[in-house]
C-alpha cells in the first residue's frame, strides 16, 4: 500500500511540475503558442488534451497484453486519433463557438508528441490505475500553462482576463471578463506568435528559479541534518 501511494504521489508531482510536458518536456508547442492568446482559449484546447490523453492512456493500458511490439505504435496513433475524433466531435456540439476559434487545432491534437510519448513510455507498461493518473496529472499540467500563458498574454495584449467567458461556460458567465487596465490600447506583440514565444520562456525561467531556491533549501536542510550526529559525537 505505501509503495502504491508512493508510487501514484511521484506521477502527481511529475505531471504538474518536474515533468510537466510543456515547461519541462517542451512538447506540444505547436497549440501551445497559437492557441494561447486568451485564457479561454488556452483552457479549452488543454481541456480537450487533457480528456484525450486520459481516454488513450486508459484504452492503451488496457489493450497492452493484446498488442504485438511490432505494431503497437500504429495502434497507439490509431487509438488516439479516435479519442480525438470523438473530442472534436463533442465541442463541435456543445462548445461551437469556441471549437470555431480553436479550429484545426483540435484535430491536430493527434500529432501532439506528448500524448503518443505517454502511451508509448507509460500507459502501455502500467495498469489503469496508474495509466489514468498519469495522462490526468500530464493532461492538467499542460492545461494550467496554456492558461497560465494565456493570461499572461491576453493582460499584456488586450488589458483584460477571461475574455469571451461565455464561449465555454455559457452567457451567464459573461461578467466574468475582468478589465485589468482601463483604456488600454494594448501591446500587438504579446498577441503575436513571437510573444508566445517570449510569455513560455518567462514561464520556463520563473519555474528554473523555484527549482533553484528548493535544491538549495533542501540541500541545506540535508547539510544541518549530517552535522548534527557529528555535533552530537563531540
Amino acid at each position: 500500500m505505501t509503495s502504491k501511494t508512493t508510487s501514484y504521489s511521484k506521477i502527481v508531482i511529475d505531471g504538474l511540475w518536474k515533468n510537466n510536458p510543456a515547461l519541462v518536456q517542451i512538447l506540444g508547442l505547436c497549440p501551445l503558442l497559437a492557441v494561447t492568446s486568451t485564457v479561454v482559449n488556452g483552457l479549452g484546447l488543454g481541456l480537450a488534451t487533457m480528456l484525450t490523453l486520459i481516454l488513450s492512456n486508459v484504452i492503451v493500458s488496457l489493450i497492452r497484453h493484446h498488442v504485438s511490439p511490432e505494431v503497437r505504435i500504429p495502434v497507439f496513433v490509431l487509438v488516439i486519433a479516435s479519442v480525438v475524433t470523438a473530442v472534436e466531435l463533442a465541442m463541435n456540439a456543445f462548445f461551437f463557438d469556441l471549437y470555431k476559434i480553436l479550429g484545426i487545432f483540435i484535430p491536430l491534437i493527434v500529432t501532439n508528441c506528448a500524448i503518443i510519448a505517454r502511451a508509448e513510455s507509460f500507459a502501455s507498461k502500467n495498469p489503469v490505475g496508474p495509466a489514468f493518473v498519469d495522462g490526468l496529472t500530464m493532461g492538467l499540467g499542460f492545461t494550467l500553462v496554456l492558461a497560465a500563458l494565456g493570461a499572461l498574454r491576453e493582460v499584456v495584449g488586450q488589458g483584460t482576463l477571461l475574455a469571451q467567458a461565455h464561449l465555454m461556460f455559457g452567457d451567464a458567465a459573461r461578467w466574468m471578463t475582468i478589465t485589468v487596465f482601463d483604456e488600454y490600447g494594448g501591446y500587438l506583440l504579446a498577441i503575436l506568435p513571437p510573444g508566445a514565444f517570449i510569455g513560455l520562456g518567462l514561464l520556463i525561467a520563473l519555474k528554473n528559479v523555484i527549482d533553484t531556491r528548493i535544491g538549495r533549501r533542501e540541500a541545506k536542510v540535508k547539510l544541518g541534518a549530517a552535522a548534527q550526529p557529528a555535533v552530537a559525537a563531540q
